[in-house]
């Protein structure tokens, strides 16, 4: 299979539960993201789901709306265009 490397904005967490990963682990979470992206782009549905997912993971580890405001009012990531 073809790869191509892509740069993806994580939390601090993510980037370094895979930085800490082993280099098995890593090609491993890879393939992962990689379905996981294309199973939320084949349909609105399948993304509604991921989201919705995602919405759910992110409630229970603690994530609040106040806490998600304060992110996204942070200045934007460097690489990112104004």
């Amino acid at each position: 299979m073809e790869i191509e490397p892509i740069t993806i904005h994580v939390s601090p967490q993510a980037a370094e539960a895979f930085k800490s990963a082993s280099p098995e682990e890593q090609r491993k979470l890879e393939a992962l993201i990689s379905l996981r992206l294309l199973e939320a782009t084949r349909t609105t549905d399948a993304l509604k789901t991921v989201m919705n997912d995602i919405s759910q993971k992110a409630q229970q580890s603690g994530l609040t709306p106040e806490i998600l405001q304060s992110i996204l009012a942070e200045e934007p990531h460097p690489d990112e265009q104004p």
